[in-house]
């Protein structure tokens, strides 16, 4: 996809300000499909982990993100179109299979994909269980799945708080996960976890997180 000048000035700046230091780039493939896997405990997140990766990293948003009134409103919608992400409804009944079905559209174009296995931010810095999209989107998709660990993305933009912060921000990318040539195992759902098990424990090597083995919008639920 061809980056357009508002696109490069928009990363040029925000990698300027936020400085992340970055590891395992060389995991980075520099084009072509690839599903990049990372713990989520920011907003932050999704701007911060295409900066780092030096490449475009769609990711799939929820569609009042790019709708939201006001100034503030107006410039995220304008930084989330501009670093080429998508919106999606997440709200209705059939959303789950929806947003696996466009990444998969997605990723067969050619383009990365981001995603948080854990279906929402970590409500207290811990990782929590992981879904099984992931697994879904690898093995339909035979895209290699690119760990992502993110460290203090949480000090720069905070929870209820609309201004960014400069904090120290790491960024740890490990090498592939291929799960190629294995799609007749997305229809198993002992097989989807495996596959999902495997992501989340190599996210949780290079997020050094300690794991609780609960989904984190159960709990964010019970709070």
């Amino acid at each position: 996809m061809v980056h357009t000048v508002a696109e490069k000035a928009a990363r040029g700046a925000c990698r300027a300000y936020l400085r992340p230091s970055v590891t395992g780039l060389e995991h980075v493939p520099r084009t072509g499909a690839a599903i990049f896997a990372a713990n989520h405990i920011s907003a932050a997140d999704e701007v911060v982990t295409p900066i780092a990766a030096h490449r475009e990293i769609a990711y799939l948003a929820k569609a009042e993100y790019f709708t939201q009134p006001g100034l503030k409103g107006r410039a995220r919608g304008w930084l989330m179109r501009e670093f080429g992400h998508v919106p999606v409804d997440r709200d209705n009944a059939r959303a789950a299979a929806a947003t696996v079905r466009i990444g998969l559209d997605l990723l067969a174009s050619g383009r990365g994909l981001g995603i948080y296995p854990e279906g929402t931010r970590s409500p207290d810095g811990r990782l929590y269980r992981f879904r099984t999209g992931v697994a879904r989107l690898a093995l339909g998709s035979g895209a290699p799945v690119i760990p992502v660990g993110l460290i203090g993305t949480d000090g720069v933009l905070r929870p209820g708080d609309t201004r960014w912060h400069r904090a120290p921000v790491v960024v740890h990318f490990g090498p592939p996960l291929d799960f190629s040539g294995h799609a007749d195992d997305q229809h198993s759902s002992v097989r989807l976890r495996e596959v999902t098990e495997t992501v989340r424990e190599a996210v949780q090597r290079l997020s050094g997180q300690d794991y609780l083995d609960l989904y984190a919008s159960a709990v964010k639920r019970s709070e």
